[in-house]
């Protein structure tokens, strides 16, 4: 970078360009450098860099710069695109084409694309209890059929310490407004739904814009900061509107690459006169789920069984919003959780936004390290808070032939509300 600035090395030469697009972004660099060095933005700026080169771009780069131009910044062009992906989901066909052999046959990236599809799926009861899943892939909440165990969980025990009597959901109010992720509302409604719920019982009253739109990270991770900008001044102006006088609310969010995304509208906007203080103040806002709970004493649940559960940090929840404690925290409230530590927990699984697909020979060896700290743990159950590790994690899982179970830390935390009888209104 500093060689391509100092006009040592042109920006358009193919060392630069192979030395940058093969860097995850994981920002675990920032955490090691005694000098604070924030690299994730001078990693945005040299992609940037690079998308300006039109010679540069592969038939991947191509489609990736059209999607992210037509699709991702056009709010209903968006929600059709998941919607159609959630179909082809819960009918069977990505699950078909997987197990036929079809998707392998036609390329082993068009493969793992659909894993990662498939890996964004619920899990809920089945016949064979070792093939459990967990939720409805429609995004059905956990808390609505209280006659099933919705996590594929053994009983647990009851909660020792139940609502007193008289005494229904608390009404303390912190009011909160939710980032619902234009990911996680399209594939993992459900993950939404928990937050929700969590956050009522525990005396948050929500809301959630309706002109919110994509936090633009996956442009600013593919060099079009332009895009993200755009993105990022609609975001501000939505959540302006919908925090009805209150703009002091905490902007919640349940995805480690969103939030650290929002914590940078700052950076992202320090040029432009009229955001750029307004989303300093928009930045400060933000929280993730797990940093707003522990900041308000939250409630501890029922025990969800025995099943060995395990913790993996979104490398951009542990860097980039530091807020990977805090999303472990919501584990603790969960009594008797048979918990096992998971070397390597705070090293990236290899799915960095869309690198998985990009560089998908360095990913696939990223991750295989990581499923192998997982198998050595003997887990069976991993929550991790971010919705691209969750589907590199439970892909990898699938196609290697693991019994692993992926899930969010609040599903979890939802799941043992549920037992305790918090959501109980009889």
């Amino acid at each position: 970078m500093r060689a391509v600035k100092e006009g040592r090395l042109k920006p358009d030469s193919l060392t630069f360009e192979t030395h940058i697009d093969r860097c995850l972004g994981c920002r675990a660099c920032e955490a090691a450098c005694p000098a604070g060095v924030e690299y994730g933005y001078l990693l945005e700026a040299a992609r940037a860099e690079i998308t300006m080169n039109p010679g540069k771009q592969t038939w991947v780069y191509r489609i990736l710069s059209f999607v992210l131009r037509h699709v991702w910044l056009q709010p209903g062009r968006l929600r059709a695109a998941f919607t159609l992906s959630r179909v082809m989901r819960d009918a069977g066909v990505v699950k078909f084409l997987l197990r036929s052999g079809v998707a392998r046959g036609m390329s082993p990236r068009f493969e793992f694309a659909l894993a990662l599809l498939e890996g964004s799926r619920g899990y809920r009861l089945a016949r064979d209890p070792s093939l459990s899943h967990l939720g409805e892939g429609r995004g059905e909440g956990l808390a609505t059929n209280k006659k099933r165990n919705s996590l594929g969980f053994a009983s647990g025990s009851p909660h020792p310490n139940p609502l007193p009597e008289g005494e229904g959901i608390s009404e303390r109010s912190h009011p909160t407004l939710l980032f619902k992720g234009c990911v996680t509302e399209g594939l993992f409604q459900r993950v939404n739904g928990a937050t929700q719920r969590v956050l009522k019982v525990n005396g948050c009253v929500t809301q959630s814009p309706e002109a919110q739109v994509c936090c633009g990270a996956l442009h600013a991770h593919a060099g079009d900061l332009e895009g993200a900008r755009k993105l990022a001044r609609r975001n501000i102006d939505a959540f302006a509107a919908g925090s009805n006088g209150d703009g002091a609310a905490p902007i919640i969010t349940n995805a480690g690459g969103c939030g650290a995304m929002l914590v940078s509208y700052g950076h992202l906007l320090a040029d432009d006169p009229q955001y750029a203080e307004r989303a300093k103040e928009f930045s400060a806002r933000v929280r993730d789920i797990g940093q707003q709970l522990n900041s308000i004493s939250f409630r501890n649940g029922a025990g969800i069984g025995y099943e060995r559960t395990t913790y993996d940090a979104s490398c951009h929840l542990l860097h980039g919003q530091h807020a990977a404690d805090s999303s472990l925290g919501m584990l603790w409230a969960i009594p008797e959780l048979n918990f096992a530590m998971l070397k390597g927990s705070d090293v990236c699984c290899g799915g960095a936004g869309v690198y998985n697909l990009l560089e998908p020979e360095l990913s696939q060896e990223v991750l295989t390290e990581k499923l192998k700290h997982i198998n050595e743990s003997a887990a069976v159950v991993l929550a991790t808070g971010n919705p691209g590790c969750h589907m590199q994690i439970a892909a990898g899982a699938a196609l290697t032939g693991m019994k692993l179970r992926v899930v969010h830390p609040i599903e979890l935390l939802d799941e043992s509300y549920r037992r305790a009888g918090f959501y109980n209104t009889e």
